[in-house]
């Protein structure tokens, strides 16, 4: 396992990009916590972080790669698209999915919804530039602490994990939950 710095990272992009597209798991900054990704359309790899995080049911949400990638994939009514021209933001939306193959099954495990998220963050931007839907997780095991620094990453995660793009403590906290799939906004802080 490896780590990189955001510069490393920006050096090596297109090394990273192609990493990622290939199933490699990562550890990755946000604009709220860390997080444990990889990209959203390889079953496969989205399995692993399941099996890592101990995660076997619940949906995970994603990083879309643009605004277009959520009006081609999800179900947007008037509420979606206020809410949509907010983003980037640190808000994690949860819409009808309308193209069922737009994230591997495995993703939400068989819900309608779809968690989305397009964080303040320069990540986002590498995440667009990779094209493919990307899983974000908070990196830690169900259940437990999650990671605001190298030095508290559980050792489990971190012998799993193919890299980690670090960029020092993050003191964030997870990202506010919007769901917009009923007619009244729910909006779940965390």
């Amino acid at each position: 396992m490896r780590v990189y710095i955001k510069e490393e990272v920006l050096l090596r992009k297109d090394e990273a990009i192609a990493k990622i597209r290939d199933g490699s798991i990562i550890i990755h900054p946000t604009d709220t916590i860390y997080g444990i990704g990889c990209n959203a359309l390889n079953s496969k790899a989205v399995e692993k972080i399941r099996k890592i995080k101990n995660r076997h049911t619940m949906p995970f949400s994603i990083i879309a790669p643009s605004k277009q990638w959520i009006y081609d994939n999800c179900v947007i009514t008037n509420n979606v698209e206020k809410w949509i021209k907010k983003l980037p933001e640190r808000y994690t939306l949860i819409l009808k999915l309308k193209n069922k193959k737009a994230v591997s099954k495995s993703v939400n495990n068989g819900w309608d919804t779809l968690g989305v998220r397009i964080p303040k963050h320069w990540f986002a931007a590498f995440v667009e530039k990779a094209g493919v839907p990307f899983v974000t997780t908070s990196a830690n095991i169900a259940g437990e602490d999650f990671m605001t620094s190298i030095d508290n990453l559980d050792s489990r995660i971190k012998s799993k994990v193919d890299f980690i793009v670090y960029v020092g403590v993050n003191k964030g906290r997870p990202s506010k939950i919007i769901d917009l799939t009923k007619e009244k906004i729910e909006i779940i802080k965390r």
